[in-house]
């Protein structure tokens, strides 16, 4: 195992305190328990939406707390689940008076924890909704949840949910909101290589040199088959096929789309996967309105690429270009 670490088990400890001082203009980092915070919050009036999980997917969700996105997240040790005394601290540290969103990936343990927090939350008189997001079409189900995955649709739930929340629509309408989204949204990946949790000190599986694994998990779990290496063109295929036939979409749709770097594959080769998405959606007759490109939702250093597409109507295009400043999207601002 090579990484540039101290000890594996003060990784996330030290990851937190250099995102203390790298952005105090953006967001405060809370210890004992561990979940970070936007710097001017609570917002007095505005929905709190609040997201969270394992380590090691960065810069989600950390790196999207901030104006017009996430006013908490909680992070949990890498690729486990924050406890419920974190997000419950959390939960009360965004309460502006509005309420609170939970964001949450559809993980049994995620799930458990944010359930237990939210009781808690409402105890205090805490308004919480909680949103579960589960777009990946690759399994029904796996060692991790009951269900599909959440994977690439919760940053552009956490976008649109933040936008929305900013604009101080109240609780019930931002929560339907992010369901839309979830409801419009599908995703797919397939990894190269495998991932290396820094505790445990090897891959999480072992993928040979000419080989593919096709819809894999950001937890480094292993996908539904293995394939041989394919060509660009033939890669994006498989995967946008898939997410285009599940929902199904349809000639004249607009969306959304995501194509995301799990870790370890340049941006050069990521452009490349876009542009043979655009050219297969317009063969399809569906219109690429919007779109993000890059490593958002990672899986520690694992080479490798997910697609997202989300169904886009006017309202959903104007909270996405509404303004936002986090450490890892920026616009309008």
């Amino acid at each position: 195992m090579k990484k540039i670490i101290n000890r594996p088990e003060d990784l996330v400890h030290e990851a937190l305190q250099g995102m203390a001082s790298a952005y105090p203009e953006l967001l405060k980092v809370h210890f004992a328990p561990d979940f970070i915070s936007r710097a001017d919050g609570p917002v007095k009036g505005k929905v709190g939406v609040l997201s969270g999980g394992g380590s090691g997917h960065e810069p989600m969700h950390g790196g999207f707390v901030g104006r017009g996105m996430l006013d908490a997240a909680v992070p949990g040790p890498v690729f486990t689940s924050p406890t419920p005394d974190q997000i419950q601290a959390a939960t009360q540290a965004v309460d502006g008076g509005a309420g609170v969103l939970h964001i949450i990936k559809n993980y049994t343990g995620d799930r458990l924890n944010f359930e237990m927090a939210a009781d808690l939350a409402r105890a205090e008189g805490i308004e919480v909704e909680a949103v579960v997001i589960n777009d990946d079409v690759a399994v029904q189900d796996s060692l991790y949840t009951a269900g599909r995955r959440g994977t690439g649709v919760t940053v552009i739930a956490e976008k649109i949910a933040g936008a929305a929340a900013d604009q101080r629509r109240p609780l019930a309408a931002v929560a339907e909101l992010c369901r839309k989204v979830n409801a419009q949204g599908r995703s797919m990946g397939l990894a190269l290589t495998s991932c290396t949790v820094p505790q445990a000190g090897k891959p999480t599986f072992e993928l040979p040199e000419d080989e593919m694994e096709i819809g894999i998990g950001i937890h480094g779990e292993p996908g539904r088959s293995r394939a041989k290496l394919r060509s660009a063109a033939e890669i994006t295929a498989l995967l946008a096929n898939a997410v285009l036939d599940d929902l199904p979409f349809q000639r004249g749709d607009s969306v959304l789309a995501f194509v995301n770097g799990l870790g370890s594959t340049p941006m050069i080769e990521l452009y490349g996967v876009y542009n043979e998405l655009v050219k297969l959606c317009a063969g399809r007759g569906i219109t690429i309105v919007r779109n993000l490109i890059g490593p958002y939702m990672t899986s520690l250093e694992m080479a490798g690429c997910t697609i997202t597409l989300v169904k886009m109507d006017d309202e959903l295009i104007s909270l996405w270009d509404a303004p936002v400043k986090t450490a890892a999207l920026r616009w309008g601002v």
